[in-house]
């Protein structure tokens, strides 16, 4: 996902309402996400659905990063050896 350009790209929610057309464009041809203000706050973000779930992706490979990690602190993982080794053991029963 492309940094945000703060001039660019948070518009308030009465610019949004009138040129939502343009704002589309803008997210599909740029990549970034637009952050929508109402009342000078933050109310939500306009992403690119590929953007949007390339970010999915990589959280969920994150959070698998982190469940392993807290296996292997727990006592719960295996050596790199044994996992060869299991791995090996499927492979010969499929065939």
């Amino acid at each position: 996902m492309q940094r945000i350009k703060f001039d660019e790209d948070i518009r308030s929610m009465t610019e949004f309402r009138t040129e939502i057309a343009s704002f589309f464009k803008q997210v599909r041809e740029t990549k970034r996400p637009l952050i929508i203000t109402q009342r000078g706050k933050g109310a939500a973000v306009l992403l690119d659905v590929a953007e949007y779930e390339a970010m999915i992706e990589k959280i969920e490979l994150l959070q698998d990063i982190q469940t392993s990690i807290s296996q292997i602190e727990n006592g719960e993982g295996i050596s790199q050896d044994r996992a060869k080794e299991m791995i090996s053991e499927k492979i010969a029963q499929w065939k």
